[in-house]
């Protein structure tokens, strides 16, 4: 079972068939070039199965974004381990309406604290193009920092991809 987290503003839950359209849709955008897209409807139905699968595969996966006031869906956020990456990986993608906002920032940061909370795992890493500002923006909000000495996806360069790596926070005790 996909749990559900909720934030002041969001709510990231389990994908429902109904959201496939507006998912689709937003793999179509070119925005997403960054991350292999623009995804025709097929690509996109894999995409969407991919963080469902993860749940099952290892613990951790994808959540849809919604609003929590009206249940808009705003986008997706995950934590996963594809076969071609060498950590799991921390990603997020937002609809053009709902950029700039702080959703990302707050959808994201949901689930990094859902994954240190519930698993084992010391690190997680997002991999960004170099050329997506916005997003290495975004995880360098989040904490994490660039880490160059850090194994990339199969088949990517450094002039590819940027690795940011999240580390679990040091527990303070009393």
């Amino acid at each position: 079972m996909i749990p559900t987290v909720q934030t002041e503003r969001l709510t990231l839950r389990g994908a429902l068939r109904s959201d496939f359209d507006g998912y689709a849709a937003m793999l179509a955008d070119p925005r997403t070039e960054y991350m292999g897209g623009p995804f025709d409807r097929g690509a996109a139905w894999c995409e969407f199965n991919k963080y469902i699968a993860s749940w099952h595969l290892s613990g951790f996966g994808g959540w849809m974004i919604t609003a929590t006031s009206n249940g808009a869906l705003l986008g997706e956020v995950g934590i996963t381990y594809s076969h071609h990456f060498p950590e799991p990986e921390l990603g997020w993608s937002l609809m053009a309406r709902a950029e700039g906002h702080g959703f990302g920032f707050e959808a994201a940061g949901a689930a990094r604290d859902w994954f240190w909370a519930n698993t084992e795992g010391d690190a997680l890493v997002s991999y960004v193009d170099p050329a997506n500002t916005r997003s290495a923006a975004l995880a360098r909000r989040l904490g994490a920092t660039a880490d160059p000495d850090a194994p990339l996806p199969t088949g990517e360069t450094a002039a590819e991809t940027t690795v940011y790596r999240h580390v679990r926070p040091q527990q303070v005790h009393a």
